[in-house]
């Protein structure tokens, strides 16, 4: 019986391994589009940002806009991704007549990363729309 337990908990270890690494591509690949959401973004708005600095905004405002809406992107994304998952959670624990169970620290924990996510990933793009030269910006077209 000890050898099925040592053998069960080896491939579960296994399989929890497999699953983090497949977990870690999907947030690089999320990040990734975050920040050509983002760059898209800046590119489409260069000379609104180039107004905002000739009217005396500074470095700081530039990024805090843009980190802002990397967080709201990422913060709307975690939301509709923890919704489906208790949504899924639900119909097949109802599918194989075991209670559903939703442990909330771990559906913060979710949401939280999310948040950092879009912080992480939305600091380059944010820099670069901060380091536009003013003069260049109203030049773009």
């Amino acid at each position: 019986m000890k050898d099925i337990q040592n053998i069960i908990n080896n491939v579960l270890s296994v399989v929890s391994s497999v699953l983090l690494v497949i977990a870690a591509i999907t947030l690089i690949v999320g990040g990734i589009g975050i920040v050509n959401i983002l760059l898209v973004s800046v590119t489409e708005r260069t000379r609104e940002i180039g107004i905002k600095k000739a009217l005396g905004a500074q470095k700081k405002d530039i990024i805090m806009q843009f980190l802002a809406e990397s967080i709201i992107l990422t913060g709307i994304g975690g939301v509709i991704g923890i919704i489906f998952g208790i949504l899924a959670g639900m119909i097949i624990s109802h599918l194989i007549k075991i209670p559903p169970t939703v442990n909330f620290k771990v559906v913060i924990m979710a949401f939280l990363g999310s948040i950092v996510l879009g912080i992480i990933f939305g600091v380059y793009p944010a820099k670069k729309a901060a380091d536009l030269d003013p003069i260049e910006a109203l030049r773009y077209e």
